[in-house]
């Protein structure tokens, strides 16, 4: 009996070879652009958070050593410890960078935890041994380094972000946007005005 080669194996081998041929093709189109910008922007908000949270970690010592000199600015301290309860309570995961929402409720809150801890470090101003107290220096020294860090997080991030979104709005990534990432949706990015975004004042 005279042997048949099979069909089914010719189809295979064109299918391979259809893949390893459309592979490059699809990375030299742009098909991997929105994804890559889509991790970039992630990671860059990680980042973000990681200096908000060190931000976070350092106010209950501050609190703890002002109120060693100052007790009786009950309000301003009461005011630092609720802002940062809120500003820690809401959280956006990079799964949520979409919702408007959730973003402005985290911007707001840590803008209310900025002008409570610049009300607080001005209240500094009335106390000179606080001012020259070690651990309040290296407290000073760290909230203002953190605050750097955040300013830089934040500048990434939102370059991160108008690299993504425009990726999704521009030829021709957008053409993937519609086919292959159709659920890829825009990230959200700071938007408060200048004043709020001011630094707290940590030097003397």
């Amino acid at each position: 009996m005279q042997y048949l080669p099979s069909v089914a194996m010719p189809r295979r081998a064109l299918t391979v070879l259809a893949v390893a041929f459309l592979l490059p093709l699809l990375s030299a189109c742009g098909f991997n652009v929105i994804p890559t910008n889509e991790e970039r922007a992630k990671a860059a908000w990680s980042e973000v958070l990681n200096q908000y949270q060190r931000r976070a970690d350092l106010i209950p010592n501050l609190v703890e050593t002002v109120k060693g000199y100052a007790a009786q600015e009950k309000d301003v301290l009461t005011s630092v410890v609720e802002a940062r309860a809120k500003a820690t309570q809401v959280q956006v995961t990079p799964e949520t960078l979409t919702d408007p929402n959730a973003f402005k409720a985290f911007q707001d809150n840590q803008a209310n935890l900025t002008g409570a801890l610049s009300r607080l470090l001005a209240v500094v101003e009335n106390y000179p041994d606080l001012k020259s107290n070690q651990n309040f220096l290296a407290l000073q020294s760290q909230l203002e380094g953190t605050e750097n860090r955040i300013a830089v997080a934040r500048r990434d991030y939102i370059e991160a972000v108008r690299v993504y979104n425009t990726s999704l709005k521009t030829m021709p990534t957008m053409i993937w946007s519609w086919i292959w990432f159709r659920g890829n949706e825009p990230y959200q990015t700071f938007t408060i005005d200048d004043s709020a975004k001011q630094t707290p004042q940590v030097k003397f």
